[in-house]
């Protein structure tokens, strides 16, 4: 009897059991079923408005990690650690220094000055007297035209002249006779004036013969075509063998001056006027960087600053000269320029990575003396060379973390592993300062 009496109560627990289990999983269906749904709806609405696919892996870890499933929600690395395990940080101290001010620009390349080779007289080019490429000094000859022409016509204006010459000596010495015969009154006053008027004639036209000749002599010298500054030649643009004009707008080559070497940067008006630079005449450090904005590519002066704001884009045009000594800089390119404004004395500036960016602003974290941080809102500065300038909210010596800033919390006691070695002054130094 007490068999049968236990079995009808296993049996009960046995379909209570198996109606918990179909319970179960008819939620399990049903979740599966909605999350389906879901993923179907997000996939729709990806497709029709261009929002990226939900991460699925994702997903379906947030439905493992549910109560239904029979696991806990997953541990957070902090929560993890306990409130008293210290994190391990990497800090640096917040360094002092002679800090230059830049002002940052992008400019265009321009050659010194660029000379088209023409010619100034007509004929035939019988030599090319350079190679495409070549550096050329003022005076250089650089092409030959046929000269044949224009020493024929200089020969012939000094017959001329020689012609003229000899007219001139014998109406010199006519006019000696007629001063002594008007002496005796064998001649009239009159014939003499005539005659000392056909001198002078004479005399004017000998000198307009030398006029001549220089001029000739000029157009022979024309014929060797030579460079007019020191710079580099381009590509030939006219061959040996062809016939030039002067009339023709034709160069023969290209020259660019190349040392030194121009720059003209565009500037918003507002930080020319900010950092009370003159307009006209000036004499500013200039500092040319690559593309990159790191690598340096010589260092120059600003020496103009453009007389009127460009009204449509509220820019002004600052010209500058470098020596490119190294020949880095080339006509056409495009440079970020470094413009030192001011060199500011004692000022504070750390490691970039120091400086982290929240929705209120600019902080880092402090390391206290007793070991534990606090965040701390700064004013932060210009970034050069890896480091930030620091306006407001450091002092100098101040410790900052550099890394492990993840797992860090108001009060969090950290453990340094590593501090950064300060920087000497001639590395710390922002980029574009003068060594002292």
């Amino acid at each position: 009897m007490c068999g049968s009496q236990a079995q009808p109560g296993a049996i009960a627990r046995d379909r209570t059991a198996q109606a918990s289990g179909l319970w179960r999983n008819a939620v399990v269906r049903r979740i599966i079923i909605f999350g389906t749904g879901l993923c179907a709806l997000g996939v729709a609405a990806a497709l029709s408005t261009g929002i990226p696919f939900v991460d699925f892996k994702s997903l379906l870890a947030d439905f493992k990690s549910l109560r239904i499933w029979g696991t806990s929600p997953p541990v957070t690395p902090a929560r993890a650690r306990g409130p008293g395990t210290p994190v391990r940080v990497t800090t640096a101290r917040v360094e002092m220094d002679k800090v230059p001010i830049g002002l940052g620009a992008i400019g265009t390349v321009q050659a010194y000055n660029t000379v088209g080779v023409k010619t100034r007289v007509d004929g035939e080019i019988v030599k090319i007297l350079f190679e495409e490429g070549q550096d050329v000094k003022a005076g250089d000859a650089l092409a030959m035209i046929d000269p044949r022409p224009y020493q024929a016509q200089l020969r012939q204006q000094e017959a001329i002249r020689q012609k003229d010459q000899a007219q001139l000596n014998m109406a010199l010495v006519d006019l000696r006779r007629y001063e002594n015969l008007a002496k005796t009154t064998a001649i009239s006053q009159q014939q003499l004036d005539q005659h000392r008027a056909l001198v002078e004639q004479l005399r004017a036209q000998v000198l307009n013969d030398e006029a001549q000749i220089d001029y000739a002599r000029t157009l022979v010298d024309y014929t060797t075509i030579r460079s007019p500054i020191s710079g580099r030649t381009g590509i030939r643009l006219i061959d040996q063998g062809n016939i030039v004009r002067a009339v023709d707008n034709n160069s023969i080559v290209v020259i660019t001056q190349l040392q030194p070497i121009s720059a003209v940067f565009t500037v918003a008006a507002s930080l020319v006027a900010r950092n009370r630079l003159t307009l006209g005449r000036t004499d500013m450090p200039v500092i040319a960087f690559a593309a990159d904005g790191t690598t340096r590519l010589d260092r120059g002066k600003i020496n103009v600053v453009d007389n009127q704001v460009d009204q449509a884009t509220g820019t002004l045009k600052l010209k500058a000269s470098f020596p490119n000594a190294e020949l880095r800089l080339w006509p056409g390119d495009f440079i970020n320029g470094r413009l030192i404004v001011e060199t500011r004395d004692k000022a504070l500036t750390v490691p970039s990575a120091a400086v982290r960016h929240g929705p209120r602003g600019d902080f880092v974290w402090l390391v206290r003396p007793d070991g534990t941080v606090e965040l701390r809102s700064v004013t932060a500065g210009q970034v050069s060379a890896g480091r930030t300038l620091i306006e407001r909210g450091l002092a100098a010596r101040d410790q900052v973390v550099t890394e492990g800033h993840f797992l860090l919390e108001a009060d969090s006691r950290v453990e340094i592993v590593k501090v950064e070695p300060p920087l000497s002054p001639a590395v710390s130094r922002v980029a574009g300062e003068p060594e002292p």
